[in-house]
């Protein structure tokens, strides 16, 4: 997915530091996506006073909707796009050579390092059912240079979840680790994404690091975290839930049934700068990025089966990007 809002600018302000669990409630915000698309998305992340929960810096859900997608080629610095599909199915093609339709049950992560680009089309010429997340998780000094990749898994593994009430609910390990279940898929930082399902009536316990951030996404049907007074029977709706830090897990209990998606890892080492499609340390890396892609040079190469079709990148704003930092 590529930014058609990028930020004009970063304000400098003092980062705060996390000391232990939170429980704020963070509103999703509908961004058009205009165009040829006809789209619009929920962002999640980021926000103003979040810009990274572990090393995840950016989270959208394109759907439930009917909509005909057509993404052309555009470029990608500094990250991995993790896709997760509920609905539809859409073709990636990418500057790799890879071209895989995007599907239920399928994760398919492209790290950038240095640079990559890619294309996103719904399948077929009409407007189709479409619902997934597209996320991104900003790539460590060790890796964030390096080579382009491309991966694909299904047949994804899956952590039982202990009911302490009602029948036990489950999580499908979609990148990182939780509960001791590792998915396959490469990832660079320390990090956790997740699909919970919660049965109706049920309270589930879902394991927590207590060294990450964590957080939660409603994506279906209704669930509360049951915790401390202050947090108890916080609901989730289809907004982020920042969870903090400093817990070993959560209850979570639905009425009607519920599925969450969770987030969390090792907090990043680093503050970025995030303009449009780019995930960088300063703004000077940001302008040179911009600049290969304009230029139309090796960096990026050519998105597979593709013209000269392309996104242009838009005009950079007219004051320096500073660093992201957070503020709860």
């Amino acid at each position: 997915m590529t930014r058609l809002d990028a930020d004009s600018a970063e304000s400098l302000e003092a980062a705060a530091e996390c000391d232990g669990p939170r429980s704020v409630l963070l509103e999703a915000r509908e961004v058009p996506l205009g165009g040829v698309r006809a789209m619009s998305v929920r962002r999640a992340l980021p926000q103003r006073d979040l810009p990274l929960v572990g090393a995840w810096c950016f989270l959208d859900r394109f759907g439930p909707q009917v909509a005909r997608m057509r993404v052309e080629p555009h470029p990608h610095v500094g990250l991995q796009t993790v896709t997760w599909p509920f609905v539809g199915e859409v073709r990636h093609r990418d500057s790799l050579g890879s071209d895989v339709i995007v599907q239920r049950g399928a994760l398919n992560i492209m790290t950038s390092g240095a640079g990559i680009a890619h294309s996103e089309y719904s399948v077929g010429d009409d407007a189709v059912p479409l619902d997934a997340l597209q996320l991104w998780v900003a790539l460590p000094e060790s890796r964030r240079n390096g080579a382009a990749d491309f991966e694909r898994h299904e047949n994804l593994p899956v952590l039982p979840l202990a009911a302490e009430a009602g029948a036990p609910g489950d999580a499908i390990v979609v990148v990182g680790e939780l509960g001791g279940i590792r998915s396959p898929a490469t990832m660079h930082t320390p990090i956790v994404g997740a699909e919970l399902h919660i049965p109706a009536g049920a309270r589930v316990r879902v394991p927590l690091r207590p060294d990450w951030d964590h957080a939660l996404l409603g994506v279906a049907g209704d669930a509360r975290v049951i915790g401390t007074d202050a947090e108890d029977r916080a609901g989730i709706g289809a907004d982020l839930l920042y969870l903090g830090r400093s817990r070993e897990g959560i209850l979570l209990e639905s009425d009607e049934a519920a599925t969450l998606f969770l987030l969390g890892g090792e907090p990043f080492a680093d503050e970025i700068v995030m303009w449009w499609n780019f995930v960088a340390r300063s703004h000077d890396e940001i302008v040179a990025a911009r600049e290969a892609w304009e230029a139309g040079g090796d960096r990026f190469g050519r998105v597979v089966a593709h013209g000269d079709e392309r996104i242009p990148a838009p005009p950079m704003p007219a004051v320096r990007l500073t660093r992201r930092r957070r503020r709860i």
